[in-house]
């Protein structure tokens, strides 16, 4: 069966965002540009050295019907939860948390000489699912595979699969691939997704050229998002520069999205009802019965 490339849909520039008690964040998903990216919520990217741009965190706050998932470059973030999580979300590792039914949940990075840099996405949940028990993955640095690939990239797996390889992050509902990938100067990556997942690239280091090689390219640099069309696969090349990217895919959803902070519901009364418990002191998911 042939196959055919993907197009660049569009290419998204950040938005500077104060979050939390006041951390600077370049968000390209969640904005006026690019509102929401079926089951894509939002895409926060934070880096800094300056303690006044992250040290004020996110302190306890509530979630009900999505993901959360935090990956830590550098730097340190402590964190805890009403369902009796708590410990360090540090180099190299992620936080893949199920808010589901109601949790509420704190996020404070520690000041350190490196500052602090990575990632939080948000991924929606299906209808029959935002309701359910919340669960927390948290995944250590040691346990995602990396694998140095034909054409010289190295990727990081922390969800999905590549080249027989299984990321440690299982069970997700939208079938995601959330991959780091470096590839270095004068190097090619071609990576296959499922036409008919939704997927992106933000790159976060240098600069590569991507698009297909038959056709036209586009030099894409630090930090951009590329919003990927339909097609079956996806293609990057370096030229004196190597570039490091998320590439992140998953299965859409294709049902109505209500959304009013950190809530995502499918319909407005669902929005109203979250409310409505978090003022009653009902919020937090127990067991039904």
């Amino acid at each position: 069966m042939a196959t055919s490339p993907r197009p660049i849909q569009k290419i998204i520039e950040p938005q500077e965002v104060l979050e939390g008690a006041g951390v600077r964040l370049r968000r390209t998903i969640g904005t006026r540009n690019l509102n929401v990216l079926d089951p894509f919520l939002l895409l926060d990217h934070f880096a800094s050295t300056d303690p006044e741009d992250y040290q004020a965190g996110f302190p306890m706050h509530p979630h009900r019907g999505i993901e959360t998932v935090t990956y830590v470059l550098e730097g340190l973030i402590r964190h805890r939860d009403s369902v009796g999580n708590s410990g360090s979300i540090g180099l190299g590792e992620v936080q893949w948390m199920t808010a589901a039914g109601g949790i509420m949940h704190e996020e404070m990075p520690q000041v350190r000489p490196e500052g602090i840099r990575g990632f939080q996405l948000w991924v929606n949940l299906p209808a029959a699912l935002k309701m359910t028990r919340p669960r927390y993955q948290g995944i250590a640095a040691d346990e995602i595979p990396e694998i140095e690939i034909a054409g010289g990239a190295r990727v990081k797996i922390i969800a999905g699969a590549l080249e027989g390889t299984k990321g440690p992050v299982a069970g997700i509902a939208a079938d995601p691939a959330y991959l780091d990938v470096f590839i270095p100067p004068h190097s090619a990556f071609k990576h296959s997704i499922p036409r008919d997942h939704t997927a992106f690239t933000y790159v976060f280091e240098g600069e590569a050229s991507f698009g297909d090689s038959t056709l036209s390219r586009e030099m894409v640099s630090q930090t951009k998002l590329v919003v990927w069309g339909e097609g079956d696969y996806i293609e990057a090349a370096t030229g004196d520069t190597p570039v490091r990217f998320l590439l992140v895919s998953a299965q859409p959803l294709r049902q109505p999205v209500a959304r009013y902070g950190p809530f995502v519901m499918n319909t407005r009364e669902e929005i109203e009802q979250a409310l409505a418990d978090l003022r009653n002191g009902t919020f937090i998911w127990s067991e039904p019965g």
